[in-house]
């Protein structure tokens, strides 16, 4: 990924105080950046959509959502925040900064997010595709054409009907911390005989994933002898 302005994250604003709101976290009190994530996270889906559709004029839909969802999962985001330094700019409340907020990925995710959005409200959209878009370079020339791996959720619930099995059920076990800050803890339960696993993530969704992964390694360890059914592939 090219290098970007400190100052600016390769955007010059004409209304610097979109980008000071944009690194503005709840924690600090008001005016934060929440409205402009919601934007942006709208406008990274446009454009990573828009890129995935030109690069890859065969895929078709699942393909496309698979590779779209793997470039604005919360890691991926929170990665790309760290390397432009977004963390250190970050403006948190004093509870976020004594706990690592500006280390933490769904912090810095939504504050790329935001970003994009200030981007978008300074510059519009051709502003956000010159600047943003790039970011995402590496991520999209690595991901073999057409193809995308299928979300953990997925890989699980194939596995099991492959065996004729029970979908597997999701339980929140924990939903604990402020409303900026929440953590969830999801238990999966499937196989036969029953396996039970949990996994932990900022959202629920994420919270789930994270069980579905670990359910399916769990599954796969338990039965060897089926193979498995995950995008890994085979070895020679």
């Amino acid at each position: 990924m090219a290098p970007v302005s400190a100052a600016t994250f390769g955007h010059r604003f004409a209304d610097p105080a979109k980008l000071d709101a944009a690194l503005r976290h709840r924690s600090a009190g008001a005016p934060h950046n929440e409205r402009l994530e919601f934007l942006g996270d709208a406008v990274l889906a446009l454009l990573i959509a828009e890129a995935l559709h030109q690069r890859w004029p065969q895929a078709d839909e699942g393909a496309l959502t698979r590779a779209r969802s793997m470039m604005v999962r919360e890691s991926h985001l929170a990665e790309l925040a760290r390397r432009l330094g977004i963390g250190d700019r970050l403006v948190l409340g004093p509870g976020e900064m004594k706990s690592g907020g500006k280390h933490r990925d769904s912090i810095l995710a939504d504050a790329l997010e935001a970003v994009v959005g200030a981007i978008y409200l300074d510059g519009g959209i051709e502003a956000c595709r010159a600047v943003a878009l790039p970011w995402f370079e590496d991520g999209l020339s690595a991901m073999p054409t057409g193809k995308a791996d299928k979300d953990p959720k997925t890989q699980l619930q194939e596995w099991l009907q492959a065996r004729q099995w029970a979908r597997p059920e999701y339980e929140l076990v924990e939903a604990r911390g402020p409303d900026h800050a929440r953590h969830f803890r999801v238990r999966a339960k499937a196989g036969e005989p029953l396996i039970e696993v949990d996994g932990e993530g900022s959202s629920l969704r994420h919270a789930e994933q994270a069980s579905a992964l670990a359910l399916l390694q769990a599954l796969e360890h338990a039965h060897p002898k089926r193979g498995r059914t995950t995008s890994a592939p085979p070895a020679n």
